[in-house]
C-alpha cells in the first residue's frame, strides 16, 4: 500500500486555529474559546439583471465563478413573479448564479482574494465599514471580474460584477470586523483612507 503525505490545511485556516482564536479571545475579552467569531461560509454570486435571457452571458458568468472559486456554481430561478422586471416565478432563464464555499476551499479563496485580487483594484482605499448586516455578516461588491488572475484577458471582455458575502458565526455582531481584520481584509479608516 502506498502512503501519501497528509494534505496541509490552507494557510489562513492553520493561522486561525493556531493563532487567531487565542488573539481574538484575548482582544474581545471572551470567556470561552467557543465564543470566538468563526467564518462559516463564503457565498460568491452574480445577478444577471437585464441579461437574464442572454445564454452567452450566462455561460460567461458560470465560467467566471467556476474558475475563480474552483467549484461548480448553481443557477437561481425566480421564486416570485415581478411584472416590472418581466420575471415569472420558476421561468426557464436564471436570475442569478452563486457558489457557496465552505472548509478548505473557503479559506483558499479568502487567501487569494485578500493577497492577490484586492491589491489589483484600481484606486483602492479599503473596503467599507458599513456593509455589515444585523447578524454580523459582511457583503462586498466587486465591480468587475478582471481583478481575479485566474481569468484570461478574453474571459474578461464582457464585464460583470460579483457579490461576495462572508457569513460569520458570532456571539456579538461587532466581533465580525475583528475576525475579518485578522484575515487581512483592509477596512478604510475614517476619512476614506486605509
Amino acid at each position: 500500500m502506498v502512503k501519501t503525505a497528509p494534505i496541509a490545511a490552507p494557510r489562513l485556516k492553520a493561522l486561525y486555529t493556531s493563532q487567531y482564536t487565542k488573539e481574538l479571545q484575548a482582544e474581545l475579552t471572551l470567556g470561552n474559546v467557543h465564543e470566538v467569531p468563526r467564518l462559516e461560509k463564503i457565498v460568491v454570486s452574480v445577478g444577471t439583471g437585464k441579461n437574464k435571457d442572454d445564454k452567452r452571458y450566462q455561460e460567461i458568468v458560470v465560467n467566471t465563478l467556476t474558475k475563480v472559486t474552483g467549484q461548480a456554481p448553481v443557477q437561481i430561478l425566480a421564486k416570485k413573479s415581478i411584472a416590472g422586471f418581466k420575471i415569472r416565478a420558476n421561468m426557464g432563464s436564471p436570475i442569478g448564479t452563486r457558489v457557496t464555499l465552505r472548509g478548505a476551499r473557503m479559506y483558499e479563496f479568502l487567501d487569494r482574494f485578500v493577497s492577490i485580487s484586492l491589491p489589483r483594484v484600481r484606486d483602492f482605499h479599503g473596503i467599507s465599514n458599513k456593509a455589515f448586516d444585523a447578524s454580523g455578516n459582511y457583503s462586498l461588491g466587486v465591480t468587475e471580474q478582471s481583478i481575479f488572475p485566474e481569468l484570461s484577458f478574453e474571459e474578461t471582455q464582457v464585464v460583470h460584477g460579483l457579490q461576495i458575502t462572508f457569513v460569520i458565526r458570532n456571539e456579538d455582531p461587532a466581533h465580525s470586523k475583528a475576525l475579518l481584520e485578522k484575515f487581512g481584509l483592509p477596512f478604510e479608516k475614517e476619512g476614506g483612507q486605509r
